[in-house]
């Protein structure tokens, strides 16, 4: 049988245009690179947080669970700091908004201390006096609503005014609200104590020997260290001229407004 002729081979188009196709897509890739390099690093936007809305509103939205709704929002305002891609530092968080927002979890929890101690131990410690004093203010407001409980706030508050604002005066204001206000005789006593080292600060030695000498006077000092470091104390805040050291040099008048201060934690 004669040899089949062969065929002849017929063009292939998509063949012939492979070189161009991968020559495109080489440039297109440095062309790529070339604008990412050119191009500024992203930034994310940071939203801002936002006014507070009014608590009568929140509590229809809580339907009865006021509780469960405060503590969302607090977790959700400490969150805020850190947002997808970007960190924000507190400083720079609108502190106006920051306060009425901790206020709203106040009010739909009045139980919870988690919102004053992050004013306080967290919001309060940033390096700016003016967010400082509001936070300090916030926790001073909320305080008496519920002395026995929120003290140890404000107890942070009178060491942050007076030294960190370096405000001694702001300090024994609150200081003061935290002999008056407290009646829980199981608060530390030192927490009455803070009004007369204060006092010191100011070089009012007089009205620090009538508080201190009325602590000792009473009967709610008992721990032997604690009576060891306030007669330590009014010693050193004795009259030079007087000569005289210990309790005995304590004025009459502190004896007199013992019963005044007894067992109200002085």
């Amino acid at each position: 049988m004669p040899a089949r002729a062969r065929q002849p081979r017929r063009p292939n188009p998509a063949s012939d245009r492979q070189p161009l196709l991968w020559l495109a897509l080489g440039l297109a890739l440095i062309l790529q690179i070339g604008l990412h390099q050119r191009l500024p690093a992203p930034r994310a936007l940071a939203r801002d947080l936002g006014p507070a809305p009014p608590a009568d509103t929140m509590r229809l939205l809580a339907l009865g669970d006021a509780a469960a709704l405060a503590s969302a929002l607090m977790l959700g305002i400490q969150d805020f700091d850190t947002q997808p891609g970007a960190s924000i530092p507190w400083r720079e968080l609108d502190y106006g908004n920051l306060t009425a927002w901790l206020r709203l979890v106040l009010q739909l929890q009045p139980s919870s201390q988690y919102a004053l101690l992050c004013a306080s131990r967290l919001y309060a410690e940033v390096p700016d006096p003016v967010r400082t004093r509001q936070m300090l203010d916030l926790v001073a407001d909320s305080f008496a609503a519920d002395p026995d409980h929120r003290w140890p706030w404000l107890a942070h508050a009178v060491v942050l005014a007076r030294h960190r604002l370096h405000q001694p005066q702001l300090a024994l204001q609150y200081a003061h609200l935290l002999r008056t206000s407290i009646r829980d005789p199981n608060i530390p006593h030192w927490v009455g104590q803070m009004e007369a080292l204060a006092l010191a600060d100011l070089n009012e030695a007089a009205a620090a020997r009538v508080l201190l000498g009325g602590l000792l006077a009473s009967d709610s000092i008992q721990d032997a260290h604690e009576r060891h470091f306030l007669i330590e104390r009014l010693q050193a805040l004795q009259p030079a001229a007087s000569g005289q050291v210990g309790l005995e040099s304590v004025p009459a008048s502190v004896v007199i407004s013992t019963g005044a201060t007894k067992n109200r934690h002085q």
